[in-house]
């Protein structure tokens, strides 16, 4: 393949005109429901208080039926017992048993959750965070499948496909008869969810330059996906029953059906395919909205096409070295967004600030990314959100908005990583290769986010675990990112040969 500085050969473009423009927030909007759907679970799994019912029809007294569920200690607070009772029959007697005729929830908070429709509680709490698993199981298989169809197909189609994918199977799961049939659209849901959000990412960093690149990797596409984020506690507070929420979320994602008539193809994309016509159309029709002349023949030198697929990221030690460092880097973020819930005080307010943090968290990322080494970035951001995580449980039990205010900082920090991550993966994977890599680095860091909501979990039994395993991957991550190589103010590459090597 012949080599071009693609930057170079249609810097007559400018950098941002109105070809520009509508790319950059066409694409960012595209993202808007990924923050809804993606972080869904955090209110329609969530498991409100509760205790066993005791049935109207049984013959006891009022005095009797105040006593016959048992009083536990729960960090300093009593409360009923979630999942036992005295037997009714001898309850004189205080003989224990299990919930033999189902439990009683607090609606205070919600109508219904998944949890309250199928009873994940007691014997089955453990099917709370393998619903959320299984998503994450989506997410990576979905990584794994649209990366190379995109390398191979092209952005645009595998864009638009995969939103249709999480848009109709998101409004299928609304009438799921059972916990089985929920989780296994909701599997799907997530091989769409990411899919589509690494088809724009990618194709927003191929179509634009250099400066606008870096805007839109950072704060563009981050900023509305927290967008989409800060809407789900609006929408689910005045929505309380998981369906009609769920519903509610799912139906924006029709709008964005026109967006396939103003959205072009990735040129290079195109190029690296040897379909260099159209990538000169779509760079003539850019002109044109532009204003500006573009030259007769953009691309001089002809293009051979080559296929490459997943083998070829790991064919060489350098690119080997590059994805196995960038696999390393993403669970905390994850975590600590579906942590929220079980935040002290009101889990609408917890997760808005949750999402609300994100905005000048990504802000700080641009400013970063445009100034500094990638992996200065990656090691002081890291290593700050770790540690900050390391002191949480350290708080005292009474102090909890002291815990709530560092568990923020400690998201503000991973979530400029999370952000500079896929713009320094984007910056160091060539064009053949570039959404193959990125689906590739996502899908090995989902194995990470499969094990995520089962921190949140462990937190159940020891509330400092879930913050001392997160700050310690942090800041593991944080001194991994060291070994990567730098591409401050390099041009994307866009061949194997033009990576940048791995050092020591």
């Amino acid at each position: 393949m012949h080599v071009l500085n693609y930057d170079d050969n249609t810097a007559f473009l400018g950098d941002w005109g109105n070809f520009q423009k509508t790319v950059f927030f066409l694409l960012c909007s595209s993202v808007i429901p990924n923050g809804f759907t993606g972080l869904s679970i955090v209110f329609i799994g969530d498991t409100p208080a509760h205790h066993c019912r005791i049935p109207a029809s049984v013959n006891i007294t009022v005095e009797w039926r105040n006593v016959s569920i048992p009083v536990e200690v729960d960090y300093g607070h009593t409360r009923f017992s979630k999942c036992s009772r005295y037997k009714l029959d001898v309850i004189k007697g205080f003989s224990d048993k299990g919930c033999k005729d189902g439990w009683e929830y607090d609606r205070e908070t919600y109508v219904s959750t998944i949890v309250t429709e199928w009873d994940l509680v007691c014997s089955d709490d453990w099917k709370t965070p393998l619903t959320s698993s299984l998503f994450f199981c989506g997410v990576l298989i979905g990584s794994f499948i649209s990366g190379q169809l995109s390398d191979r197909f092209g952005r645009k189609i595998v864009l638009f496909l995969t939103m249709g994918v999480q848009t109709i199977f998101t409004l299928i799961q609304v009438f799921s008869p059972s916990w089985v049939i929920f989780c296994s659209l909701f599997f799907i849901v997530g091989m769409g969810q990411i899919s589509n959000y690494v088809a724009a990412f990618v194709l927003g960093m191929e179509i634009l330059s250099l400066p606008i690149r870096i805007i839109y990797s950072t704060v563009g596409v981050c900023t509305f996906f927290s967008v989409g984020y800060m809407l789900l506690p609006f929408v689910a507070y005045f929505l309380r029953d998981w369906r009609m929420l769920l519903l509610a979320l799912t139906l924006p994602g029709f709008l964005y059906i026109p967006l396939w008539w103003f959205v072009p193809e990735s040129p290079r994309w195109l190029l690296s395919q040897g379909r260099v016509g159209e990538a000169e159309a779509i760079l003539q029709d850019a002109a044109r909205k532009n204003g500006v002349k573009a030259p007769q023949v953009i691309f001089p030198l002809p293009q051979v096409q080559c296929f490459y697929n997943l083998c070829d990221l790991v064919r060489s030690s350098n690119i080997r070295a590059i994805t196995i460092l960038l696999t390393t880097l993403s669970i905390g973020y994850l975590a600590l967004s579906l942590n929220t819930s079980n935040l002290h005080g009101n889990s609408y307010l917890n997760c808005f600030l949750s999402a609300a943090v994100e905005v000048p968290a990504y802000t700080i990322s641009w400013l970063m990314f445009r100034f500094w080494p990638r992996r200065l970035c990656l090691f002081s951001t890291l290593s700050l959100g770790g540690a900050v995580l390391l002191f949480v449980h350290l708080i005292p039990q009474h102090l909890n908005y002291a815990a709530i205010l560092l568990e923020m900082l400690g998201k503000f920090g991973v979530t400029i990583a999370f952000a500079i991550i896929y713009a320094f993966t984007a910056e160091l994977y060539p064009t053949v290769l570039r959404n193959t890599a990125m689906g590739a680095c996502s899908m090995a860091s989902r194995i990470g986010s499969i094990s995520a909501p089962y921190f949140v979990y462990l937190g159940s039994y020891y509330r400092a675990l879930p913050y001392i395993l997160m700050g310690s991957l942090s800041v593991l991550s944080g001194l991994l990112s060291l070994l990567l190589p730098e591409s401050i103010g390099m041009p994307l590459p866009e061949t194997i040969s033009h990576m940048q090597k791995v050092t020591g």
